[in-house]
């Protein structure tokens, strides 16, 4: 079934790409996804107090109303993210708001943190009942909200008993304001709150902070320092960029908004990099950014992500990339004589 999905991206690409976002999204809902067959168990990961199969998750943005994680999760991903969800529903910024940039790669979106809210994703998760998965809950704030913190807050006591993991998302850059979340005494105040209600919560779930590939040095010096004093459980590096590499051929790059894919790897990758090397061990990384291909994740891996996430590539790559990364990676294991991921997180990063 993945297979024919993969089969009509070229007609797929001739859509709008929010209508072909949503064509993927029902047809994961509707048609008999066969469960991917056994990972690997050199692939499996341990991090944040979980457990997964295999480092590969859907990163957040492509089931924003968890809609259909689990068949995501049959369709070999190692764990989903869904999200961002804020409290109350909200339409987000006027169409068009996605635009491909095929001579690059790249997709730019400003979306605006549009979903249905609390209570429809609470609604769909609790249905879930008890199977298995790692599925991730991505929380922010809604545009006009008058106490975007308190918002992070009613997210993460609504939906800590049915996610396995919670993100707090500080770092879109399509919401006017929430990227200043992301700075000193405001950000501090939000992980202290934020981690008060997971822990009131009836499951205290890992939280993690997603943040912003575009921060000064001195930016993420303070960021990291305030992240490991208040012992979060981790991070993910990073979200879209607002700049714009001179390279871009595509004429859609002087879209607004946050860019993604291909083009996005090398900052990604450097943030993340940067990241490791301040966080000391601390608490584990997933590193996120144009990972397209097994070599992509594998750079992801040595520069000190524990695990990874992807959404962009699926784009340009189809379903069949979350094989063709796991089997390159467990390949490349094999060549090193690794047992596992963890003897090469962050190896090109200690190799300095």
């Amino acid at each position: 079934m993945l297979k024919l999905l993969d089969l009509a991206l070229p007609i797929a690409r001739r859509l709008d790409p929010e209508d072909a976002h949503g064509l993927a999204l029902r047809a994961l809902a509707t048609l008999p996804i066969p469960r991917f067959g056994r990972d690997d168990p050199r692939l499996r990961v341990s991090a944040f107090g979980l457990d997964f199969p295999n480092p590969v998750g859907l990163a957040a943005g492509f089931d924003k109303n968890a809609e259909v994680p689990d068949a995501a999760l049959r369709a070999g991903f190692g764990f989903v993210e869904v999200g961002t969800i804020t409290p109350r529903p909200q339409s987000g910024n006027p169409r068009p708001r996605i635009f491909r940039l095929p001579a690059d790669d790249g997709v730019i979106n400003r979306l605006g943190f549009n979903n249905e809210g609390v209570e429809a994703a609470r609604k769909r998760l609790g249905a879930r009942g008890g199977r298995v998965g790692v599925v991730g809950v991505n929380v922010g704030a809604n545009r006009d909200s008058k106490d975007r913190i308190a918002d992070y807050v009613a997210g993460i006591r609504a939906l800590a008993p049915f996610a396995t993991y919670l993100t707090v998302n500080v770092s879109s850059p399509n919401t006017p304001g929430l990227r200043d979340l992301q700075a000193g005494a405001v950000l501090d105040d939000l992980l202290a709150r934020a981690l008060e209600a997971r822990d009131l919560a009836q499951f205290r779930r890992p939280l993690l902070l997603k943040i912003s590939p575009d921060l000064a040095l001195q930016e993420l010096d303070d960021l990291v320092a305030i992240s490991k004093k208040r012992g979060i459980d981790g991070m993910i590096v990073a979200n879209t960029t607002v700049s714009r590499s001179k390279d871009l051929r595509d004429a859609n790059a002087r879209e607004q908004g946050g860019l993604s894919g291909k083009p996005l790897f090398p900052l990604s990758t450097w943030m993340l990099t940067e990241t490791y090397q301040r966080v000391e061990g601390a608490f584990p990384l997933i590193g996120v950014g144009g990972i397209d291909s097994a070599d992509a994740a594998w750079r992801k891996i040595r520069a000190g992500a524990s695990l990874i996430q992807l959404y962009s590539g699926l784009v340009y790559r189809g379903f069949g990339l979350i094989g063709a990364i796991k089997r390159g990676l467990g390949e490349r294991l094999a060549r090193g004589g690794h047992r596992s991921l963890a003897d090469v997180v962050g190896a090109d990063v200690k190799a300095r």
